[in-house]
C-alpha cells in the first residue's frame, strides 16, 4: 500500500541539521504515526513521503522554507515583566500559548533583562535546513473516525519535531495530541 491522502503512515526517523547535529529521533521508541494529507507533519517531510510504501528507507534534505519556514523577526517581542505576574519561576526556555491573529501559538521567552521579557513566536526549527532519515514502517487506511477528526487515535503521533499535530477534537475519548 502507497502513501496517499487518508492513509495513517507509521515512520522512524532520525533528524539533524545541517552540521549533523541530531535534533530528534524515533530510534529506541515508537515509530510516528500520522494521518498524510491532513497537515499533521510539515509540508516538506509528507511530500517527500507522498508514494512511498512500508518497508522503504531514505533520507531527505528539506530547506527552511519546506521544513518550519524562515525565521520571522517580527515574532520576537519585548514584553513587560509584569504580563508575567501570574508565572512563578519564570525562566529563559519556558514555553507558553498565545493567541495571535493568525491563530494559537506558541511563543519561548528567550530574555529576561530587569522588567522586560523577550518572547519568540518562531518555531524553534525555524530558519533550519533540516535533514530526516525515513523508515516507513506501516501504511494503513484511515478509520472513519481519523478521517473525521483529522488525525491518528492510536500510537504515538506528538513528536515536535516532526510537526507533531495540535488537534483536539474532545469527542470520543480523543483528547488531541497536544505535539507543537
Amino acid at each position: 500500500m502507497t502513501i496517499t491522502k487518508n492513509r495513517v503512515v507509521s515512520i522512524d526517523y532520525t533528524l539533524t541539521d545541517e552540521h549533523n547535529n541530531l535534533l530528534d529521533s524515533t530510534l529506541g521508541g515508537r515509530p510516528l504515526d500520522y494521518l498524510h494529507g491532513f497537515e499533521n507533519i510539515i509540508s516538506g517531510l509528507e511530500d517527500a513521503l507522498e508514494g512511498r510504501s512500508a518497508g522503504e528507507r531514505f533520507s531527505v534534505h528539506l530547506p527552511a522554507a519546506k521544513a518550519y519556514g524562515e525565521r520571522d523577526e517580527r515574532l520576537v517581542m519585548e514584553m513587560p515583566l509584569a504580563d508575567f505576574k501570574d508565572i512563578e519561576n519564570l525562566e529563559e526556555g519556558m514555553q507558553f500559548h498565545a493567541q495571535s491573529p493568525e491563530g494559537a501559538c506558541l511563543v519561548t521567552v528567550t530574555k529576561i533583562e530587569g522588567a522586560t521579557v523577550t518572547i519568540d513566536g518562531n518555531h524553534p526549527l525555524a530558519g533550519m535546513n533540516l535533514n530526516f532519515d525515513l523508515t516507513v514502517t506501516a501504511v494503513r487506511e484511515g478509520s472513519e473516525e481519523e478521517l473525521s477528526h483529522g488525525h491518528v487515535h492510536s500510537g504515538a503521533h506528538d513528536h515536535g519535531a516532526c510537526g507533531g499535530c495540535d488537534k483536539s477534537c474532545g469527542e470520543g475519548g480523543c483528547g488531541g495530541c497536544g505535539g507543537y
